[in-house]
């Protein structure tokens, strides 16, 4: 695979992935590459910088092993976070986070156990909720319902 910096006609830059510079060029003859912004069909590569390895990048991931392992101690910390910062609320989780969300309740951060019926209930009244990772021995992980906490309104509206 190959990814190019691609541009059309009147300039707007984007990037595509390709399964060689021959693909690029049989895809682009036949009219399937276009501009995902004005949805031209006059599109060329672009001057990309190569991506070189510096010593800077010793400290990323080497492997996929060493990747997985980065991602698994990133939600390790933030299950930590979560439980050292917000109010634990038990299987109330989806009643508390309703309240809160409807002003009835005192705005803060909670977390607790919602079954998937409550967390799609929660989504569609418009409530932010999100995941959260659920580590323990994989004969008990299979009765524990989904744990998620509510993501205050300030940080979801920065994603949006």
């Amino acid at each position: 695979m190959i990814r190019y910096a691609l541009k059309c006609i009147i300039e707007h830059e984007f990037e595509a992935w390709f399964s060689s510079s021959n693909g690029f060029d049989e895809q682009v003859a036949q009219g399937l590459v276009e501009c995902p912004m004005c949805g031209s069909k006059a599109v060329t590569k672009a001057i990309m910088a190569p991506m070189v390895r510096t010593t800077k990048d010793k400290d990323a991931p080497g492997s996929l092993a060493e990747a997985q392992q980065a991602v698994a101690e990133a939600l390790h910390r933030l299950r930590r976070h979560v439980e050292t910062t917000h109010d634990y609320v038990g299987d109330c989780f989806a009643d508390e986070a309703r309240d809160i969300h409807q002003g009835m309740a005192p705005d803060r951060p909670i977390y607790g156990e919602a079954t998937p019926d409550e967390v799609r209930g929660l989504v569609e009244d418009g409530v932010p909720v999100a995941a959260l990772p659920v580590f323990k021995p994989e004969a008990e992980e299979a009765k524990v319902q989904p744990v998620v906490p509510v993501i205050p309104p300030a940080i979801d509206k920065k994603l949006n």
